[in-house]
């Protein structure tokens, strides 16, 4: 297995991680009968998440986005592009944003509406490519997406770490407002693919 390949992989192996170091454990396992004999430990767990796993967590999350770049990178510079690494890294990529909003939407760090706008822009995007792709077309990156890819990473950072941003900036709602910036940008950025490609999907209307 190829360098570019072995960082995507990781990059998988890097969302579990992250939302362990984000999400506490349930106190209804905390306070199970069953587990009485742990419980201390269980609440020191959960002492170290709530108190240090969003920052741990947002390292993480930055090297495993950062992998994104670098695999392509070094995939195309020795040319090591393969079939397992194109089918491999858009699910890593996708995978690794959704399971952040996931866990923010189940914090209450994040309102749904945000997350199903940019998981609802992957499947549309996602389902697009494909129809292309059975004609032999292929959509390529465009910058708007680019835009969206880091417009998202930002925002989920800043959403990590909110509680220090928020001490720092006297309460200013910059995590906010960056999620609301990388809302926009989702959907410019889907509009902008759908508008460039529609005669894909319009062939056979």
């Amino acid at each position: 297995m190829n360098l570019p390949n072995k960082l995507t992989i990781s990059r998988i192996i890097l969302v579990p991680v992250f939302m362990l170091l984000i999400i506490p454990i349930p106190e209804w396992v905390v306070d199970s009968s069953l587990l009485s004999f742990a419980h201390s430990q269980l609440e020191a767990i959960n002492f170290f998440i709530k108190s240090y796993g969003n920052y741990i967590a947002g390292i993480l999350f930055l090297i495993a986005a950062s992998t994104d770049w670098m695999d392509g990178y070094i995939a195309r510079k020795r040319k090591q592009v393969t079939n397992f690494g194109k089918f491999l890294d858009p699910i890593a990529d996708k995978l690794l944003v959704t399971a952040a909003l996931v866990a923010l939407v189940e914090r209450n760090d994040l309102s749904s509406w945000a997350a199903i706008i940019i998981i609802a822009r992957e499947f549309i995007i996602t389902a697009l490519r494909l129809v292309a792709a059975s004609e032999g077309i292929v959509i390529a990156a465009s910058k708007w997406g680019k835009i969206k890819t880091v417009t998202q990473i930002i925002a989920i950072l800043a959403t990590l770490v909110r509680s220090y941003l928020v001490d720092v900036l006297l309460g200013f709602p910059i995590d906010k407002i960056l999620m609301l910036i990388a809302v926009i940008a989702t959907i410019y950025s889907a509009y902008d693919y759908i508008v460039k490609n529609a005669h894909v999907i319009k062939q056979d209307m």
